[in-house]
């Protein structure tokens, strides 16, 4: 018989160019009753190769690597896996780094200086669908691609990129509602449902609905990647 109570284990793949860093990690994850390292990786295209081998959970991803970048790792991940959740532990609290992570399809970014706890936090919250930017740089490059919109795609803007431009249109946009709209831009600050529904003075319930129509609409599986899709394609307010 199957023990309902149970947690999913979450499965964890570690990416990052320093063996003691990998290590240090995975010491921590596999002291978790709900987490297992699946797997480590030194550089991004490692990291690719194996991702696509062992399909986990979560990658833990570096910036700086031989090879191929984090962001490019990321990027590649995202693209051929959009349900498994990239976060970037670098060391490294720069706005580049950040609104290139964004724009590759990570759903967090933290600093390697982090506490532990924060981190395995941060694990458990993206795999449940929450996408999490955890330091002052992150928040402000975060809300600056969300506001990017606004500024009718100057071709001189800093957040243009070649993978961008040949991005096919979403025709969704036009089929979401104010209201779902707004959802959204919440759950793109990493909102939780009884926070959006005080915020917007709505029931939760009524969150819930907008969620699922929100995800229908966009042709995702979860928040999480709705949110990556509406930070990619500049569609939230």
């Amino acid at each position: 018989m199957v023990n309902q109570n149970k947690k999913e284990t979450i499965r964890v793949v570690l990416v990052d160019d320093q063996t003691m860093i990998r290590q240090g990690l995975g010491y921590v994850i596999k002291m978790q009753k709900d987490m297992e390292v699946s797997g480590e990786a030194s550089n991004g295209e490692e990291a690719v190769k194996l991702v696509g081998e062992i399909i986990p959970d979560v990658v833990l991803m570096d910036v700086q690597m031989p090879n191929m970048s984090g962001i490019d790792a990321t990027r590649e991940i995202t693209r051929l896996h959009p349900s498994i959740k990239v976060l970037i532990l670098t060391t490294f609290d720069t706005y580049d780094y950040i609104v290139d992570g964004i724009r590759a399809g990570a759903v967090g970014y933290m600093l390697k200086d982090s506490d532990s706890q924060d981190m395995l936090d941060l694990i458990r919250r993206a795999h449940q669908g929450e996408a999490l930017f955890y330091t002052a740089t992150a928040a402000k490059a975060l809300a600056e691609v969300l506001q990017f919109q606004q500024k009718n795609h100057e071709s001189s803007s800093h957040f243009d990129s070649d993978a961008d431009s040949v991005l096919p249109p979403l025709v969704m946009l036009d089929q979401l509602t104010d209201r779902e709209q707004d959802v959204l831009e919440q759950l793109s600050y990493g909102k939780r449902n009884d926070q959006i529904a005080q915020h917007l003075l709505i029931a939760e319930g009524t969150v819930k609905t907008h969620i699922h129509r929100i995800l229908q609409k966009m042709g995702v599986e979860d928040r999480t990647q709705a949110v990556a899709k509406a930070i990619r394609y500049k569609i939230v307010k």
